[in-house]
């Protein structure tokens, strides 16, 4: 067996080992919080607000909040990135300093951490615009986080539409509109689904932007969109801080119930990519 074979044995070896390691790892911490959690999941978590006694505590307010922010992030963001890809694809010519200036911009923000994004809504959104501390100003932040993934998902969803599909509508007569609105936009629509409602789950597991603009660690009423909140991972950071083993249990409920929420939109976005995608 020569080096470059020895080499290729020791780097698979490696690879293997590194995967098993941290799917085990993975593996413990599903398992060790499913038996923590299960015994706390009942309907006092769905029903019930935060309380100093586990026996009465709930994550209503929390699992509102998350939802409410889910769907605030997806009417925002989804507009915003598909008609910022649109423009970059279809419309933006690359010689164009700005164009350039912007395609730059959109490849670095998708790095940047959700912290420092959870500063600048801090600066500019809570106190620079005034809206405050409040659930809109989390889904706003949320938004910032995501858009760039966004707008990277649905211009490769653009890109993956053959051009001889643009071709053919120009030779039928269509202008450029016609074209990207009722050809290439309903033929990429499964990879901007998938792209977005990915994104999404990011959106609703963050917690360092929130903690950042001060979504409060006790709320015991229903949000809205302009008044106080909590969202779930601020919740079970909350409760994993307290000694107590009762609130050690919610914390693991309610991991479970914000793991369900971030697999269904991961099952969504597997489904609507299976069902509509097209192959050219």
């Amino acid at each position: 067996m020569n080096a470059r074979k020895v080499r290729a044995r020791v780097f698979q070896t490696l690879m293997i080992f590194s995967l098993a390691v941290s799917m085990g790892v993975l593996a413990w911490l599903l398992i060790s919080t499913f038996i923590d959690g299960i015994p706390a999941l009942d309907a006092k978590l769905f029903t019930n607000p935060p309380s100093s006694l586990p026996e009465e505590a709930g994550a209503r307010p929390a699992i509102l909040a998350t939802l409410y922010i889910a769907v605030l992030v997806l009417l925002f963001s989804v507009p915003i990135g598909v008609g910022t890809a649109i423009y970059m694809e279809e419309y933006a010519k690359k010689e164009r300093w700005y164009n350039r200036f912007l395609e730059v911009n959109i490849q670095n923000l998708a790095a940047v951490p959700a912290i420092v994004y959870g500063i600048l809504g801090l600066a500019f959104i809570v106190r620079g615009i005034g809206v405050g501390r409040v659930l809109l100003a989390g889904a706003l932040i949320l938004t910032l986080v995501v858009l760039p993934t966004v707008i990277i998902a649905s211009r490769e969803a653009l890109r993956a539409v053959p051009d001889s599909i643009r071709q053919g509508g120009y030779a039928l007569g269509a202008t450029k509109w016609q074209v990207i609105s009722k050809q290439v936009l309903p033929a990429s629509i499964p990879g901007i689904a998938t792209g977005s409602i990915l994104a999404l789950s990011r959106a609703v597991g963050e917690t360092a932007p929130l903690l950042l603009i001060g979504a409060l660690t006790y709320v015991a009423f229903d949000p809205t969109i302009l008044g106080p909140f909590t969202a779930l991972p601020v919740q079970v950071y909350t409760w994993v801080k307290l000694p107590d083993a009762g609130f050690q249990q919610l914390a693991a409920a309610a991991i479970i119930v914000l793991l369900a929420i971030v697999l269904g939109m991961n099952a969504i976005a597997i489904f609507l990519r299976s069902k509509f995608r097209q192959k050219w």
